[in-house]
Parts: C-alpha cells; sequence; structure tokens
C-alpha cells in the first residue's frame, strides 16, 4: 500500500477500540492495562483520522468530530444518512466494486485514495482503510473506515504539475524561439556592423570599445543561454546530464573571461573530469558570486584549488559554517537581516546542478573566510 501509515494487523487491533468485546474473562490487571492502552490509541486515532461506521444498509451509525469537520456536516445532519452523501461521484462503478469484492467476498481491508464531496460542494482527499465487520454468527453488520485527510498533498501535487506544465512551455520557447535570435540574428547583425565600418569610422566615433561590449556581451549571453539550454533537458522524464571530459582551469576560465570580477578569481590546476561545461560552470560561477557578493572586505578574492581529490572554492568574506550553509542550500531560504537582494534559489540550483553531476558539497568556516568543498 502506497504510504501506508498502519498496517492490516495494526487497523485490526484498531476495530477492537470500536468493538464492544466483552473483556469480564479478563483478569482486573489486564482489563485495567488494555483499557488504558485503548485509551491512547483511541484518542490518537480521533484526532488524526476520519472515522465512521454504517449497518449494512450503509446508513452512517457513527462518525467523529474529525469527520465532521472534513466533510462540514454536523453530526445531526449525518446519522441514519446513506454514506452516499459524501461521495463525489468521481469514482466509476468498478472502482466501488472492488472495494466491496475485496471487504465483503475476501474478507479483507480495502485501501485507496478517495476522492469525497463536503456539504458545501467542495473536494477532498482522504486515504481510505475500509473493512467489513460480521457478528458471531458471521452475518454482516456493516462497515467501519479510517481516513487521512490528504487533501493539502493532493492540491500541493497539483499545483506542482501546473508548475512543471509551465516550466516544459518556457523550456520550449527556450530551446527554439530564443535560440535563433542570441545564436543567429544578434551574431549575424554585430558582423554586417563590422563589415560596413572601416578602421578610419571607428577611431573617429570611438566605436572599439562599444563594439567590444556587444561581442563580449554576446559571447557571455551565449554561454549562459547554453546552461539554461542544457538545464531544460533535466525538465525530461529520464533526462540524464551529457558530460564530456574537460579541463576543468580552462573551461572555468574561459567561461569568466567576460565577467566584471574575473581579475579577483585565482584560478589553479583543477585537472580534468567529466562534465557538462555549461551546468558545471555555472554551478562553480554562482559558487564564485556568492563568495565575492557576501563579502566586507576592501580585497575581495576566491581562489579554486584541488585539496585531496576534491575542488575547493575559498573565500575571504563573511565565513559560514556547514550548518548555515546547509539550511541557505535549500530552497527560498536566506539569512534574516541580510542586507544582500536575492530570491534564495541560486545556492539551491547550485547544489542540484553538482548533484546530479554525482559530486557533494559541503562547507566549512576557517580563519580566511568560507572553504566551499566539492567532494567528486
Amino acid at each position: 500500500m502506497d504510504s501506508e501509515w498502519i498496517n492490516k494487523k495494526d487497523f485490526k487491533e484498531i476495530l477492537n477500540i470500536f468493538s464492544s468485546e466483552d473483556t469480564d474473562d479478563l483478569d482486573s490487571e489486564k482489563t485495567e492495562k488494555m483499557k488504558t492502552q485503548l485509551y491512547y490509541s483511541e484518542s490518537l486515532l480521533l484526532e488524526t483520522s476520519l472515522i465512521s461506521k454504517t449497518d449494512k444498509f450503509g446508513r452512517i451509525t457513527y462518525a467523529n468530530d474529525k469527520f465532521c469537520k472534513v466533510s462540514g456536516y454536523d453530526i445531526s445532519e449525518i446519522l441514519n444518512q446513506d454514506h452516499k452523501i459524501v461521495n463525489s461521484g468521481i469514482h466509476p462503478k468498478k472502482f466501488w466494486e472492488e472495494m466491496y469484492y475485496v471487504t465483503l467476498k475476501k474478507r479483507k481491508i480495502w485501501y485507496s485514495t478517495v476522492t469525497n464531496k463536503s456539504k458545501n460542494g467542495d473536494l477532498y482527499w482522504v486515504k481510505s482503510w475500509i473493512q467489513a465487520m460480521f457478528d458471531k454468527n458471521d452475518k454482516f453488520t456493516g462497515f467501519i473506515s479510517l481516513r487521512q485527510d490528504v487533501t493539502d498533498l493532493i492540491k500541493a501535487n497539483e499545483e506542482i504539475t501546473k508548475k512543471n506544465t509551465y516550466l516544459e512551455h518556457a523550456a520550449k520557447i527556450l530551446r527554439h524561439d530564443m535560440h535563433s535570435g542570441i545564436n543567429t540574428y544578434i551574431p549575424r547583425g554585430i558582423s554586417s556592423i563590422q563589415r560596413r565600418l572601416n578602421g578610419e569610422v571607428i577611431e573617429k566615433y570611438k566605436l572599439s570599445s562599444p563594439l567590444k561590449m556587444l561581442k563580449d556581451g554576446l559571447e557571455h549571453t551565449q554561454k549562459v543561454y547554453k546552461g539554461v539550454y542544457e538545464f531544460t533537458n533535466l525538465v525530461k522524464p529520464n533526462s540524464k546530464l551529457s558530460k564530456e571530459n574537460h579541463d576543468l582551469k580552462e573551461i572555468i576560465t574561459n567561461f569568466l573571461k567576460n565577467t566584471s570580477y574575473n581579475q579577483q578569481v585565482i584560478i589553479e590546476e583543477l585537472g580534468r573530469l567529466d562534465v557538462n561545461n555549461s551546468l558545471f560552470c555555472t554551478a562553480i560561477d554562482n559558487l564564485i558570486r556568492n563568495g565575492l557578493k557576501y563579502n566586507d572586505n576592501d580585497t575581495k578574492f576566491i581562489k579554486l584549488y584541488r585539496e585531496n581529490n576534491n575542488i575547493i572554492i575559498q573565500d575571504n568574506g563573511r565565513g559560514m559554517t556547514k550548518e548555515e550553509f546547509e539550511e541557505l542550500s535549500k530552497p527560498y531560504k536566506r539569512k534574516e537581516n541580510q542586507k544582500e537582494s536575492g530570491s534564495g534559489l541560486g545556492l539551491n540550483i547550485c547544489m542540484e546542478i553538482l548533484k546530479e553531476h554525482g559530486f557533494k558539497v559541503t562547507c566549512e568556516k576557517n580563519e580566511i573566510g568560507t572553504k566551499i568543498i566539492i567532494i567528486i
């Protein structure tokens, strides 16, 4: 049973809470012990579960407060009413035929997630465990049901599905519609301008610097686009990260060369690894920018080097403990009273990229600042 929080044996013991089993034949000590156990079990169930009982005709003979609260009915409105009062009509006939077959023919506990309808017409979802009850003469007397309200989980999953649809559509736009602009029209436009401008005109109007900015900006944009393009691949079901063997110092240096902060980054030999060039460099760049952004020193720097076969990113900033790092790696997490702006997503995405590569990331606060350790 999917995400089941009680097993069949427990369920059968729970049923005894609502039975009228005679305990006169038990000694007083055992009776008191049983009553105590049942009291706590019953209290827990009544607070956390929707519980109902019906007679053999399906008429409700018992419902706890939780059942009434979630369904929206007062107890006086549902007692002696057909249990279909909360039926949403969503499930096909075969769905309930299976329930009757499992509970009455096989005499087992039936389990499923059921869509019900409340008094005001809203749908709610419950994980349901239903068992048929029989008397001492083996005659069917009704049903007992325990349910967990999972409405919030169902709605959250629906929201995720909707957001994923948006994400897939955005990925399609990035992969197809933006590609032509970034990799075709803008490069051709810059090349066309350069062909039409001779050295004299460029010097006269001081166009050398603007042209360089255009070309450097385009190159950087293409790198970023390539990273986003690769990242959208991971949206696809059963996708795998494409990797090639690269000299890490070379690809990181090339990625950073057009940034305003490349002079603040010291890169030692890092060796070669199988990585996705764009995504790996995007993740490293994010860690570098964080090390510079959250840094109050007049002279900020980042140093990349190898240590014990790990990649180290050391900054001279405020310093961050392992516990702080793990907390801030969660989506939308930011420090309280943090003066710098940000969404709290960058570090989380960075961690996911490195995880996709099979790497682990941790950090420690040292006398210099923060030491990020990428365990490869």
